[in-house]
């Protein structure tokens, strides 16, 4: 069984930072490309960022480019979400996703999420 487990959201003021963790397990970690897709209150999901199995290959939505970085640890099964310059509009629950390909724009499989509030 996929099990995605996100964790280190929280709240944080415009122009901060925070680093999203997912652990992940049930799965070979390794051969799999991931996401990170968002959730705003009210709207739905949106696409934020992929990776490739290998962490060579990585794309981001227009909205977060130059200001998130993903990564993954394929030894420790974790994908990784740093976010800088945080905006409120960055206010959503962040959720992780197993995706067949990096250009992937369905998650049926994702965790439940960490919600990132960005408020002064």
């Amino acid at each position: 069984e996929v099990q995605l487990v996100e964790s280190g959201g929280g709240l944080v003021q415009p122009g901060g930072s925070l680093r999203l963790s997912c652990a992940a397990s049930g799965f070979t970690f390794s051969n799999y490309a991931m996401s990170w897709v968002r959730q705003a209150p009210g709207k739905g999901l949106e696409w934020v960022s992929s990776i490739d199995n290998s962490g060579g290959i990585t794309r981001y939505a227009d909205s977060v480019k130059g200001r998130f970085t993903i990564s993954r640890d394929n030894a420790k099964n974790t994908l990784y979400l740093q976010m800088s310059s945080l905006k409120p509009e960055d206010t959503a629950v962040y959720h992780c996703a197993k995706v067949p390909t990096i250009f992937g724009r369905s998650w049926p499989e994702r965790g439940k999420g960490t919600l990132v509030t960005v408020s002064s």
